[in-house]
């Protein structure tokens, strides 16, 4: 397409595109510069009066409007994603704020082995950079997110704590009575809900609603965090922009990008830096629908890496129900992890391993449906009576298990398949290992006699879980090899040198736990690494 075929916006210094973890993270570190930076998110801004926590239907909207899957949602912000071929479905938020809006707010790091699979277990790859490296982003951040913890977990090198943990409950002092029986690693997790005043947002009142959005403002979202901070900084953001392609030169330098505005209309829009910070399917999507004469596999794809290594994480859901009142589902859901399993082991048939989440228990639309699904709610006289013995009366298991890097898991552009824009969809062909498959068996069992020994009567599981695919990494790892990697240590890509990207395609390995606060962490390193190297960015 040639330039007079759009309208062209004023130029920038900077141009990011996608408003959520990441992206809000650089933008906001990178508005010290006093550069002329602008954002383009393909959502909006989600108004806290409408989530469905303001209303009792808030357990319907979480499986239509708000589902955490694009393709059940249908929302005019969403894009379509071609699921056939995986067991795993895609859940992510267009929007600003991103996944955060609609994650659980588990804030793990991730482990300092984790950088270092291949030289410790032979396979994967290791990082070109560390945790020692990233250390005192992953402070700066918690800072800036304002996360809840405890410190002195000894999963972890010490780190600390910026707000009291959220309270155990009865969930957090049953499960951890049961670990400490079996001597077992247990710990309050890190959670992004404030448990107390905090840089103007008021303090969890346990709701029990995170996953649909948090009203309250507890829930450290970026839209909420971040974006205010950046955008008093002066950086702009231009919400409803859908990004088609990025563009280059014949030099082979990023000029821009493409994008449909709120209205349909197409736009160029030029910047000197492009950022993706688009997750690890959309900023694959993108990159592979860039293709140009320079680049007819698509943008900063000389390595036939772009697309390749998607990793999720495969979830255990293991579920005990219980005779006497627990949480239900009031209160964050998560108040109590795990790593207790975390390291190799070989003995147990596989390498790697997972951290555990402890969830309450459900709000009563899922456990009714989740109860007549099971039969352990039957239609007749017993009906309400078999409800009663199940709600309030759960606590779930996570096992969140370290997906191994594989060529073979791609996101790549749909020959059919559409968004509203004719932009190409994204699909995914994923396969679980062998080693994810016995590692989630590992996970349910060590995971039931945990329940067992906290006093479960009943005990369910589910591996992998459906709608789980909340982690998206890999598809665009990070290097020092130009023929291994798409970016370097720092970032950048090794084909475009004014293209980055901070997002969980750079991801080399997945570890065992939630990415956002790695994920931001690593954005943070990134716009520090682009501040010290202005006067030789480009070299």
């Amino acid at each position: 397409m040639s330039s007079n075929e759009s309208f062209k916006n004023e130029p920038v210094d900077v141009l990011i595109i996608g408003a959520g973890a990441s992206g809000a993270a650089v933008a906001w570190s990178l508005a010290e510069t006093r550069m002329r930076i602008l954002c383009l998110e393909q959502g909006d801004w989600v108004k806290p009066g409408e989530y469905p926590s303001n209303g009792r239907d808030w357990e319907e909207r979480q499986l239509g409007d708000f589902h955490v899957n694009p393709n059940r949602r249908g929302l005019a912000s969403d894009y379509p994603i071609n699921e056939d071929n995986t067991p795993i479905r895609i859940a992510n938020f267009n929007g600003v704020g991103g996944g955060t809006i609609l994650y659980a707010g588990h804030f793990p790091r991730l482990h300092p082995s984790d950088f270092r699979v291949r030289s410790l277990d032979g396979v994967a790859a290791d990082w070109p950079i560390d945790y020692a490296t990233l250390e005192p982003y992953f402070a700066l951040n918690d800072r800036m997110m304002g996360i809840s913890g405890l410190a002195g977990d000894p999963a972890y090198p010490p780190k600390d704590a910026v707000m009291p943990p959220v309270p155990l409950g009865r969930t957090g002092e049953r499960i951890g009575r049961a670990m400490n029986q079996l001597g077992w690693h247990w710990w309050p997790s890190d959670t992004a809900m404030a448990t107390q005043e905090y840089e103007g947002r008021a303090p969890c009142i346990n709701l029990g609603h995170c996953i649909a959005g948090c009203a309250q403002g507890a829930k450290a979202s970026t839209d909420i965090t971040y974006w205010p901070a950046a955008i008093r900084q002066r950086v702009e953001l231009r919400t409803r922009c859908r990004v088609r392609e990025i563009t280059v030169n014949e030099a082979g330098m990023a000029t821009g990008a493409i994008y449909y505005d709120a209205n349909g209309q197409e736009q160029f829009q030029p910047a000197e830096i492009v950022i993706m910070a688009c997750n690890g399917i959309g900023t694959p999507r993108i990159l592979l629908n860039s293709t140009s004469s320079r680049f007819p596999n698509g943008l900063a794809n000389s390595s036939g890496l772009v697309g390749r290594n998607l990793m999720f994480h495969p979830y255990a859901m293991v579920r005990g129900f219980f005779d006497e009142p627990l949480d239900g589902y009031r209160g964050p859901p998560i108040g109590t992890w795990s790593h207790e399993f975390y390291e190799t082991d070989r003995s147990r048939g596989f390498v790697r391993g997972y951290s555990w989440q402890i969830n309450r228990g459900q709000g009563p639309v899922m456990t009714a449906l989740g109860g007549m699904a099971s039969g352990r709610i039957p239609w007749g006289a017993s009906h309400h009576q078999a409800f009663r013995s199940l709600f309030d009366r759960s606590m779930a298991i996570i096992g969140i298990c370290e997906d191994l890097p594989e060529a073979h898991n791609t996101v790549t552009l749909d020959p059919v398949l559409k968004d509203a824009h004719g932009i190409p969809a994204p699909k995914i062909d994923y396969t679980l290992s062998e080693n994810s498959r016995r590692m989630l068996e590992h996970a349910v069992s060590t995971a039931t006699t945990a329940l067992r020994t906290a006093g479960a009567r009943d005990v369910v599981s589910t591996a992998p879980l459906l709608y789980a695919g909340w982690h998206l990494m890999g598809t665009a790892r990070m290097g020092t090899d130009p023929q291994q990697s798409v970016v370097n240590e720092w970032g950048r890509s090794h084909d475009v040198k004014n293209l980055f990207i901070v997002d969980g395609s750079v991801f080399v390995t997945s570890g065992g736990v939630n990415p956002t606060s790695t994920i931001q962490a690593i954005a943070l390193y990134i716009a520090d690494t682009i501040k010290k190297r202005l006067d030789s960015l480009f070299d």
